[in-house]
């Protein structure tokens, strides 16, 4: 079966959703989507840290609210309220599924059989294997782009490179 439509480069973004610093990409990324829109696809890559013991229960819960049509707004609503998820910990996971009404009992149970953990530990392997170290980091078009240590001129660099690759394929 073939595609006569080009590819669409994809931005990937290894986050962790316990890091304050992703909370504050989160307006480079809604940019970033209002911007391109469907022409840019935007992918949610888990790199919890250690130091964030929720982070890897948030990475799974994440992947289910994908599994439930609503990943990105989840992924918002969590990254909106850290403090919370470093107080409650999964109690939050599930309260936020259910406040967007989506099937809480359903992130629950996922929690708790693990159906997620393999995305998420494949996810970490192949940002370790690429050399990041912290989030946010953004690869596009095969450039790495540590957010982590700055945000400054992120943004401006990511665009620069999807309109090049843009560029590319109608050419």
């Amino acid at each position: 079966m073939s595609d006569s439509s080009p590819a669409v480069p994809v931005l990937d973004v290894w986050c962790e959703l316990q890091c304050p610093d992703c909370r504050t990409a989160l307006d480079d990324l809604r940019a970033l989507r209002a911007r391109f829109g469907d022409r840019l696809e935007v992918r949610l890559r888990h790199f919890p840290l250690d130091k964030h013991r929720h982070a890897f229960a948030a990475a799974q819960a994440a992947e289910e609210a994908f599994a439930q049509g609503q990943g990105w707004p989840y992924v918002e609503a969590v990254l909106g309220r850290v403090e919370e998820l470093d107080r409650a910990g999964e109690a939050f996971l599930v309260e936020v599924a259910r406040e967007l009404g989506l099937d809480a009992e359903e992130f629950d149970t996922a929690l708790i059989d693990g159906r997620h953990i393999l995305i998420v530990d494949a996810d970490q392997a192949e940002g370790k294997a690429i050399g990041v170290t912290g989030t946010p980091t953004y690869v596009i078009g095969g450039e790495r782009l540590d957010g982590g240590k700055s945000q400054e001129g992120l943004r401006e660099r990511v665009e620069e490179i999807a309109d090049r690759l843009l560029a590319g394929e109608r050419a």
